[in-house]
């Protein structure tokens, strides 16, 4: 069984020995994950595996962090949040948190940040091609918003911000089944764009359709590392670690 990835990238993301504290609770436990440029890894784990604690220690959210964090081979360990986002990490929270008296439009202008070299730039035109709910919606107060509704205005409000590279934490969570499905395009659709990704996901369905690779997390430590093809062929692991 594997239970990290190998060797570091010289580009995308580079997690090693990771270790992260809320007050005196040790969270995670020398996590290591590793994202290549354009590909989408998932993070898989039950409720309070240490996904959410991953991304945000990733971040700079997490008051004590321990570790090796690489992007595009610079470290970001220790850096202030805002800056990590302006090297081009994208950070999609599991709540959300669009601004729910602005309209869909004016969510979109808070996140815009200048283009990344040989990242085509996102517009609001462009976003709404890729999210054509929005552009009918583009008018509307985010407060009056669905949660399928607010979901997509929160990737596409971080990705006005011209990132390389993405956190998703729980992009399907508590989506009806045909928005889950639509997600799983505009997920795709960001991949083929040149975007890397790094969703953290319970439902294994919407995980196969949208990623390359794999790394199951249980209590803050990576238990298993892989290709999907390889996780899909191993039931001992999704047993162990994901049955309910």
């Amino acid at each position: 069984m594997s239970a990290a990835f190998e060797s570091p990238a010289v580009l995308g993301l580079a997690v090693n020995k990771l270790n992260a504290w809320y007050g005196q609770a040790h969270i995670l436990f020398d996590m290591a994950i590793e994202v290549k440029p354009g590909e989408v890894v998932a993070l898989l784990g039950r409720n309070g595996a240490g996904k959410s604690t991953t991304f945000r220690s990733i971040m700079g959210l997490v008051p004590k962090v321990e570790g090796d964090i690489s992007f595009n081979n610079v470290s970001i360990a220790g850096l202030p949040t805002y800056e990590i986002v302006r090297r081009g990490l994208g950070y999609v929270p599991e709540d959300r948190r669009i601004f729910t008296d602005l309209t869909v439009e004016e969510n979109l202008s808070v996140g815009v940040q200048p283009p990344r070299p040989g990242l085509e730039p996102w517009t609001p035109e462009r976003l709404y091609d890729v999210f054509p709910n929005l552009r009918e919606l583009r008018g509307r107060q985010g407060g009056r918003m669905s949660g399928g509704e607010q979901q997509m205005l929160t990737i596409a409000r971080t990705l006005m911000g011209n990132p390389s590279l993405v956190l998703l934490d729980e992009p399907s969570e508590g989506l009806a089944p045909k928005i889950v499905e639509q997600m799983a395009d505009i997920i795709l659709k960001m991949k083929a764009s040149g975007l890397s990704l790094v969703i953290s996901e319970q439902n294994l369905h919407f995980a196969r359709l949208i990623s390359d690779r794999v790394a199951v997390i249980e209590k803050g430590a990576v238990r298993y590392a892989g290709t999907m093809a390889d996780f899909q062929a191993r039931p001992d692991i999704r047993d162990a670690f994901l049955a309910v």
